[in-house]
């Protein structure tokens, strides 16, 4: 009887411990397949957008965040039949290489400085690329460091092979150990670049006309070289380094960061830094599409500016010379125009250091060229003054109030000041301040010409024209900006000055239409006024780009002004709806033929460009946070999706996906310079955070889903929180933000 006893005792425990093994190996199953499936850079698809809806694709670049090197495939958009060589260097957001690389089994009868190829079988990661030429059957595979990169080609046979190199505009020349090349690019500056092949060719040519010869170098436009090997083996690897300062640095970047020919190490290396990169915000729920698009919108945020510090020394293009950076890195190639309503807040919340380093540029610029005025649009080859407005102050007050102090405000300050009052406000001009820019200081408005009326003041842009309204509203804020700025400083007149000019966009109000109507030098409202489509080509002739629908809104620095302006809070709900539902007024063909920005219609909201993008948030000010949920759902929901048409226009670099990113944690700074966010609906059970200071700030979304979109109550930190905003200061503290979500609108809440 006890041996039993004893038996049965100890088939129990043996079952017992057998069940708990199997209940802890199904636990961390379980809780496995509770995080994410995959790594964070695997939700990244660079083909996200890459076929536009009607003006820029996205553009899938290969490229480390924030670095000088980015390539992507030499194409129009994914729908191209041919790629036009392979790039080995792009120096600026939407343009082509700066020089061309062609692989061949054989000399085509005809030589061109560029191949064109048939293809298939590609393959693109945020570190990685991989295409098969498939006529001449030839895999090239690719992978990048910041200022380096490396191709392997895999040839059909293993008789001769050729390396075909191309200049645009420059010079390339064979040392015996590998290919140095320079290429200008405009405004005096220049890319380098430095190619060294795993083996010797065993001939070096040029393309002279039709025709090759032996030869070491070779200048001028379309430069070619070509490479001749035949050693064993079908494989073929070459590595390059790239600069902007001489030939000599490239060389040393390339040895700096790769020592060997080991593609696979450089690879993972990459990939290694882009899931530190985007690890900084983990997010969890049940929607996979909604992961791809976030990271892929997050990735994108990566791309500009590019960090152009070579070995502790930079070439600016600002004033043409190499500069030692002191220990603090240089940045350029930001749209400033785009960046500053959510690509720069961004990056303040998770990379505040780098933040203050580009900010640290901006100032550095603003020494280094002839006028020492705060850029707009600077890029690789100088400030090239694009859009209207000098928004780069949103960005000094927006970070220095959010504690990046690692710049000098003082500088900064001047510089932004002297951008906004001496430089005029004409767009796309880097011209002095002149008549239309003393008729703003006097009449607090920029005037508008009517239909026909010649142009007469020289600054203006032939094309770009005036854009009076969206100059006015623009520079109100740009003035609020300053006035902040100077309340910072201490400087009591300029913050009283700008403070009152700040109001100007009252004096474009129309009482009548509760519209923003250009007036002429006279005072008088230009009539008779479409509001869809008076202005011309892009509505330049008085607002820019987009139509006076969105920029009805377009006073981001006093929004409980606006809803005054407008009659109170329902009437401002009411202005809001009519402009989702307001018809296009023409044919699509018609419209866009006149409006090709103003894409991503929902009525007259346009999705597809960054004036718009606050809007939504807009129904939080009025009582109506309700109606914010329901439109940021509605629109990333049609506007922005896992597939080739995937984005609603050009997105800018980052721009426009900043806008997502932070829609779809479920939150939004709607006015840049302020240190509150408002809030919005996130689309994720859970969102974390890895704060700079060591802190985690996690969002929770209970239920949260397409349908449950509506804040049904919300706690932050374990205290309930009923208004629909968020502090700077409640993220940096670290914590939780809990929000209990549910499918019909909980009114009450927030309002």
């Amino acid at each position: 009887m006890l041996t039993k006893n004893i038996k049965r005792k100890t088939n129990t425990l043996l079952r017992t411990i057998c069940c708990c093994s199997l209940l802890s190996v199904s636990m961390l199953k379980g809780f496995s397949q509770a995080k994410m499936t995959k790594d964070y850079v695997d939700y990244v698809n660079p083909y996200m957008g890459n076929i536009s809806h009607l003006l820029v694709p996205t553009y899938p670049t290969v490229h480390l965040p924030n670095s000088l090197l980015r390539v992507y495939p030499e194409r129009g958009d994914y729908t191209s039949d041919r790629l036009f060589g392979l790039p080995l260097i792009v120096t600026s957001h939407r343009g082509k290489s700066a020089f061309n690389l062609s692989p061949m089994v054989k000399l085509p009868g005809s030589l061109k400085p560029v191949q064109l190829y048939s293809y298939d079988q590609e393959e693109i990661h945020p570190y990685a690329y991989s295409v098969l030429l498939d006529q001449e059957n030839i895999q090239v595979d690719y992978a990048l460091s910041h200022q380096s990169g490396m191709y392997t080609f895999t040839f059909p046979t293993t008789s001769t092979k050729y390396l075909q190199f191309n200049s645009q505009e420059g010079k390339l020349q064979w040392d015996g150990q590998g290919l140095s090349g320079t290429q200008d690019i405009g405004n005096g500056t220049h890319v380098y670049i430095y190619a060294i092949p795993e083996s010797k060719p065993v001939a070096v040519k040029r393309l002279q006309g039709q025709q090759l010869e032996n030869a070491t170098e070779t200048a001028g436009k379309n430069s070619c070289m070509v490479l001749e090997f035949n050693q064993a083996g079908t494989s073929l690897r070459m590595k390059y380094g790239v600069s902007f300062i001489d030939v000599a640095q490239a060389k040393a970047n390339l040895k700096r960061e790769i020592s060997d020919f080991d593609q696979k190490k450089l690879a993972e290396k990459g990939r290694k830094i882009w899931n530190d990169a985007l690890g900084k915000i983990a997010v969890e729920g049940d929607n996979e599409s909604n992961k791809h698009v976030f990271y892929t919108s997050l990735y994108r945020t990566y791309e500009r500016p590019v960090n152009i510090s070579e070995d502790g020394r930079y070439y600016s293009a600002f004033d043409g010379k190499v500069h030692q950076d002191e220990g603090k890195p240089f940045f350029t190639d930001d749209w400033i125009w785009d960046s500053y309503r959510a690509h720069h807040p961004l990056r303040v919340l998770l990379e505040p250091g780098t933040e203050s380093l580009i900010l640290n540029s901006f100032v550095r610029m603003s020494e280094q060229m002839e006028q020492p005025w705060l850029p707009t649009f600077p890029e690789i080859t100088g400030d090239s003054r694009r859009m209207n407005s000098n928004h780069g102050v949103a960005t000094l007050l927006d970070a220095y109030r959010k504690g990046v102090r690692n710049f000098d405000i003082k500088k900064a300050y001047l510089a932004a000041k002297g951008a906004i009052t001496e430089k005029t406000l004409a767009p796309w001009s880097g011209k002095a301040a002149g008549k239309l820019d003393e008729f703003f200081k006097e009449k607090g408005y920029i005037p508008a010409l009517y239909p026909g009326e010649k142009e007469t003041i020289p600054e203006v842009n032939g094309f770009e024209r005036r854009q009076p309204v969206a100059v006015t509203l623009g520079t109100s804020y740009d003035l609020w900006c300053l006035a902040q700025l100077a309340q910072e400083l201490g400087i009591q007149a300029d913050y009283d000055l700008f403070m009152k000019q700040s109001f100007n966009y009252r004096n474009l109000f129309n009482e009548q239409t509760k519209f923003f109507h250009p007036k002429d030098d006279k005072g008088n409202f230009i009539m008779p006024f479409d509001y869809v489509f008076s202005g011309g080509q892009g509505a330049r002739e008085y607002y820019g780009e987009n139509n006076a629908w969105i920029y009805r809104w377009d006073v981001q620095h006093n929004i409980p002004d606006l809803i005054k302006l407008m009659g109170g809070n329902e009437l401002f709900v009411k202005y809001l709806d009519e402009m989702f539902q307001q018809p296009l007024g023409r044919s699509k063909f018609d419209f866009y033929a006149q409006l090709p920005d103003h894409t991503g219609n929902v009525g007259q909201f346009s999705m597809a460009n960054e004036p718009a993008l606050h809007i939504p948030y807009l129904y939080n000010y009025a009582g109506q946070p309700w109606m914010t949920q329901k439109r940021i759902h509605k629109l990333i929901g049609e506007w922005f999706r896992n597939d080739l048409m995937g984005v609603p226009g050009d997105e800018d670099g980052g721009g426009m996906s900043a806008f997502v990113v932070f829609s779809q944690m479920g939150f939004y700074p709607v006015t840049p310079g302020l240190t509150s966010y408002s809030i919005g609906s996130p689309f994720f059970q859970k969102v974390s955070i890895q704060l700079p200071n060591g802190k985690s700030f996690v969002i929770i979304g209970k239920n949260a889903s397409a349908k449950n979109k509506y804040i049904q109550s919300a706690k932050l930190n374990g205290q309930p929180l009923n208004v629909p905003q968020l502090t700077h200061a409640d993220v940096l503290k670290g914590g939780t933000l809990e929000f209990v979500m549910g499918d019909s609108a909980n009114r009450n809440w927030g309002n």
